[in-house]
């Protein structure tokens, strides 16, 4: 048997063969170890293993090396790749909920934002507690949710309105109070952002000068009215005067001795409060001389009290409907003149002077008067103006001390709390009357303020709110009283962020403008549909033929009763 010996290659220079042998030429070489770990039998990528766990396990200590790498010296440019597969929309595109609901969720962010803080995520009005604010807007330190888990306000942010509420989320146009004609000259026009920044703080205290009229006395028996025991609204054929300015004998009488600009507390309210307000309005105003009168039409709307004028959610725009704007307004301003009524009982506590506006030989005109007292007083507002207004009381009471305090007495209406998206009131009044009160505050922000601002202008000592609600929903003539609740006017004007200093300025800003004016007859506009009132100069003899009609229709009355 042969054996041949291998040749041996002596390599002088280190270790290992010094040629390449003719059969591993032009063939690539990997390097190993015997101590690497075998994966799999062909691994050209070298990322078999992705887990963190094995990524050195299988790994030469050689490294990977580049020798199975693929290189294409050729040009692709011309080459190109086309996609079939189809393109997928995003989520916004393919969901229509989805986009409704986003929609739905901008809109609460934005209704948060100006009704301020008082509301929570999910867009609800809070609650208030003693020494926290709450404004017109609905601003709360406090919160509280308005219903249950799936009741209005709670839930989800998505499901806290209705689907029929959208028909109501639509932009309404409202009519003015007076139609404009081509004729009128616009002499000012203020717009709310300037008036809201108005401060004046020189104006004098208060001195009155005469009082008039016969007052009640509160029964406070009303005041121990709950939910479960409620008490039938009263109806009450009283006679209820509200005359203008230059109407006014009293005034009439002061202003030929002193002051310079004269009014009546629901004039000056409408005004002073004017940046609140969301329906159209109007005043005229008279220039003889250096004297200014603030008037009404005698067809004016602006002493009947509006409903849910500053909700989200407006009442039905069907004029016909029973729970429209012009109805709900009448139906509170009943409410209002029965409610005072029914307040108060003998004994009787007789002013100064006796009623201006009836006849004192007339005693059947004496006895069916309703129970109210006037006090003309008048203020300082510097420059050499001083303003005289008449104010109102509607009840009394006699303090421990014996002592005649005068006071106001007014009421909040319950209508339909599903479609006025308001407070369940015989389901809160009782546990929850700080809720109940913080959704009226929110709902009718501008007539709380102008009987909070009457009460201050009167030198009200008390006011009284009642909660009026109808026995059903669907019937308007029929109200019972379920609670009454007693407020101080200087600390519930804090509460609801009602300035006297911005009042005052308002009044003092149309006074200035006003004084500039030539004698004549100007008007006062509250724009329907913006923030923003205007001056108009219009001719002496508008709106005579209003007066006019007024009498003569009296006139057929009369001769209709003979």
């Amino acid at each position: 048997m042969d054996f041949k010996l291998p040749e041996i290659q002596v390599n002088p220079d280190g270790w290992g063969p010094c040629t390449v042998p003719d059969k591993f030429k032009d063939k690539p070489y990997q390097p190993f170890s015997k101590g690497d770990r075998l994966g799999k039998v062909a691994d050209w990528m070298g990322s078999v293993y992705q887990d963190k766990r094995y990524i050195n396990k299988y790994t030469s200590q050689f490294g990977g090396g580049q020798q199975y790498a693929y290189f294409h010296d050729d040009d692709d440019n011309s080459f190109q790749l086309i996609d079939y597969t189809k393109t997928q929309k995003p989520i916004y595109q393919r969901n229509q909920r989805f986009r409704f609901n986003q929609q739905r969720l901008r809109r609460q962010q934005q209704l948060q934002q100006q009704r301020g803080v008082g509301l929570d995520n999910r867009g609800n009005f809070v609650g208030l507690k003693k020494g926290q604010q709450v404004d017109g807007r609905g601003k709360s330190g406090q919160q509280q949710q308005r219903g249950g888990r799936w009741g209005p306000g709670g839930g989800r942010p998505f499901t806290q309105r209705r689907w029929g509420d959208q028909r109501n989320a639509a932009k309404t146009t409202r009519e003015a109070s007076v139609q404009v004609k081509d004729d009128w000259e616009v002499i000012e026009e203020m717009d709310f952002p300037r008036l809201s920044k108005l401060k004046y703080f020189s104006v004098g205290d208060p001195e009155t000068i005469v009082t008039a009229g016969e007052l009640l006395t509160y029964d406070k028996s009303l005041d121990k009215i709950n939910t479960k025991s409620e008490r039938v609204l009263v109806r009450y054929d009283k006679f209820y005067h509200t005359v203008t300015t230059t109407d006014d004998p009293i005034i009439r009488e002061l202003a030929k001795k002193e002051g310079t600009v004269f009014a009546t507390d629901a004039i000056l309210v409408a005004l002073m409060c004017a940046t609140r307000s969301h329906y159209s309005w109007d005043i005229i105003v008279q220039k003889i001389g250096n004297k200014i009168f603030l008037d009404k039409r005698e067809r004016s709307d602006l002493e009947l009290l509006t409903v849910n004028e500053t909700a989200t959610e407006q009442p039905n725009e069907d004029k016909a409907h029973m729970n429209s704007t012009p109805n709900l307004s009448i139906e509170a301003t009943y409410i209002n003149h029965n409610f005072a009524q029914q307040a108060v009982r003998p004994p009787v506590h007789k002013m100064e002077r006796t009623n201006p506006f009836i006849d004192p030989e007339d005693n059947d005109a004496a006895s069916n008067v309703a129970s109210v007292a006037y006090r003309y007083r008048k203020w300082d507002l510097g420059d050499g103006f001083v303003l005289v207004a008449r104010c109102e009381h509607n009840a009394a009471v006699l303090s421990t001390g014996g002592e005649l305090q005068l006071g106001m007495v007014r009421a909040l209406n319950d209508w339909d709390s599903k479609a006025a998206g308001s407070e369940e009131w015989r389901a809160k009044l009782d546990m929850q009357r700080t809720a109940v009160l913080a959704t009226e505050l929110k709902n009718n922000s501008y007539k709380l303020a102008k009987w909070t601002l009457q009460s201050l202008l009167a030198g009200s000592e008390f006011m009284r709110l009642g909660y009026v609600s109808r026995v059903h929903t669907k019937d308007s003539s029929k109200h019972v009283i379920l609670a009454v609740q007693q407020f101080n006017p200087r600390d519930f004007a804090t509460q609801i962020n009602l300035h006297l200093d911005n009042a005052w300025g308002i009044l003092k800003c149309v006074v200035d403008i006003c004084r500039t004016l030539k004698d004549g007859k100007y008007l006062i506009l509250k724009d329907p549909n913006k923030p923003v009132i205007r001056l108009y100069d219009i001719p002496n003899d508008e709106f005579e033929s209003e007066d006019e009609e007024s009498s003569g229709d009296e006139e057929e009355g009369s001769d209709g009763g003979q």
